[in-house]
């Protein structure tokens, strides 16, 4: 994918989109399109950071399905689209405003950081390898897994970034928190199954 060297940071393009008051809703295909060559990965993280802090219950599983058609792009290298029931998809722009508001400072916080390097890792196989973790992380958001939620959202993003700006520290961060978040619910299955049994045990 193309990575822009230069250009307005992703948190101005985002507050210049939701600011426009020509169009009341905002949909998915017309966001991809005016993210252009960034559009993947910023996609990504739009997606995925919501669910690192506290939201409705469910917000998970409806933001999590663009993100399996997303990352399964990253991992075969394919330009960024959204099958057209998703993209459709339209929110209010006042609502798409208030996303923005919430995840920007911590976006513009984290692009004070970024800066390209370790570059080998955001090379085109270092990015599909990233993508099939990324695709692995999508899928449990979208299913109801008890704690499943916040770190893998939270690797994604920190991927995300990475791969937006071209940076292996962070995308090797966000590969250490997809290892934690797989020990996490590895656990929370074991624990779910142990108590599964221990009902049937008391049951027959």
């Amino acid at each position: 994918m193309a990575h822009p060297q230069s250009g307005r940071a992703l948190s101005d393009v985002l507050f210049e989109i939701a600011s426009d008051t020509t169009r009341p809703r905002i949909s998915l295909g017309a966001l991809l399109k005016a993210l252009d060559d960034r559009a993947l990965g910023a996609l990504l993280l739009i997606f995925s950071l919501p669910c690192v802090i506290p939201m409705p219950p469910g917000t998970s599983t409806v933001l999590g399905t663009p993100l399996v058609f997303l990352t399964a792009q990253l991992m075969l290298a394919l330009a960024p689209w959204l099958p057209q029931f998703i993209a459709q998809r339209s929110i209010s722009r006042t609502d798409f405003a208030a996303v923005v508001a919430r995840i920007a400072p911590w976006l513009a916080r984290a692009e004070n950081l970024l800066k390209p390097r370790l570059l080998w890792i955001t090379a085109p196989i270092g990015e599909r390898f990233v993508g099939l973790v990324c695709l692995y992380l999508a899928i449990v958001l979208v299913l109801p897994i008890p704690l499943g939620n916040m770190l893998p959202a939270l690797a994604i993003s920190l991927m995300a970034l990475g791969v937006l700006e071209r940076d292996g520290v962070w995308v090797i961060a966000g590969l250490l928190t997809a290892a934690g978040a797989t020990a996490l619910i590895a656990g929370v299955l074991v624990g779910m199954l142990k108590a599964g049994l221990y009902v049937l045990a008391n049951l027959f």
